[in-house]
């Protein structure tokens, strides 16, 4: 009975004193969770709502916020339950599809931050040729690729990590990350290569792409002068930190795999965190305390709820 369970179940290892601290990991997971929903969905509201958010920028911005959403959805909900389960386990399907969610959507927020970064060049460097770059056709695409391309990628390493045979059945993850190729028999120097194409897609590549841009903007800005060139960088800020904050926190994934025999239990387990927390919690406050119109609406929208003295 014990070999057939482990050969249908993993074994998530990378908790640290579940037993003891369970129901303070679940209270934290819950409410991080809930504040993410709350911020994310609060920047996608005001968007859809007010009319003179109905630019590519802030398109580009509530999808980024959508995308915080699906990405935190696909592993919050199972650590909270596992946090509270006697046995944290998850069946190999499913981890594979967690697997697939969480690059998916990783590698979409990348994508987008791409988009956003090209919109805010066509804006700066050529606003006469705006409207006519950055029309509707032009946003849907770029949303469409952001997420489909992401997602056609990882469904092919997703089923080709299917059809790995196991020898191992407990990772060292709280979650199906990169550390489930661990468990594989043989290391596929096939697999491994195409890992590192997706990688090279989703996330080398639109990075060096987000930084010539912006190194571009700054360049022809600041040769027109140096006011035009300060109002371009408090316009780019907070895309660039956001950029800053994933890039950082995202390398932290591939770190912890790569170290993992390396580093202190505890010490991987809060490396880990740090991906799913500080970015999906993060993006929304950046963008509306930084973004004008975005603060101007969430000022009055805290504004109306205040009680009459």
């Amino acid at each position: 009975m014990d070999a057939e369970f482990n050969a249908t179940y993993i074994t998530l290892g990378g908790f640290v004193d579940v037993d003891k601290y369970g129901y303070i990991y679940f209270v934290s997971f819950l409410t991080t969770y809930i504040l993410i929903l709350c911020s994310n969905c609060t920047i996608i509201c005001l968007i859809w709502i007010h009319r003179n958010l109905h630019e590519p920028m802030y398109i580009f911005i509530a999808a980024l916020s959508v995308n915080s959403l699906l990405f935190s959805t696909a592993v919050y909900p199972k650590l909270c339950i596992d946090v509270l389960s006697q046995h944290q386990t998850i069946s190999y399907s499913a981890c594979m599809f967690q697997y697939f969610l969480y690059y998916s959507f990783a590698g979409s927020d990348f994508l987008l931050l791409s988009a956003m970064s090209y919109d805010r060049y066509v804006s700066i460097c050529k606003p006469l040729q705006y409207p006519t770059i950055m029309g509707k056709k032009t946003v849907i695409v770029l949303l469409t690729l952001a997420w489909f391309l992401p997602a056609s990628q990882l469904a092919v390493g997703t089923v080709m990590n299917l059809k790995q045979k196991m020898c191992k059945f407990t990772t060292s993850g709280v979650w199906c990350n990169n550390s489930v190729h661990r468990l594989f028999c043989v290391k596929s120097s096939f697999l491994t290569v195409y890992v590192l194409f997706v990688t090279i897609t989703t996330s080398v590549a639109p990075v060096i792409f987000i930084l010539f841009t912006y190194i571009k903007i700054f360049i022809i800005t600041y040769h027109i002068s140096v006011q035009f060139g300060k109002k371009a960088t408090k316009t780019c800020l907070p895309h660039l930190m956001v950029l800053f904050c994933f890039s950082c926190f995202g390398s932290f994934d591939v770190m912890t795999d790569q170290m993992q025999s390396d580093l202190p239990k505890s010490v991987s387990l809060v490396m880990t965190l740090q991906v799913i927390v500080y970015n999906p919690l993060f993006n929304p406050i950046i963008y509306g305390v930084k973004m004008k119109e975005i603060s101007k609406h969430i000022k009055r929208l805290f504004c109306h709820v205040k009680p009459v003295k």
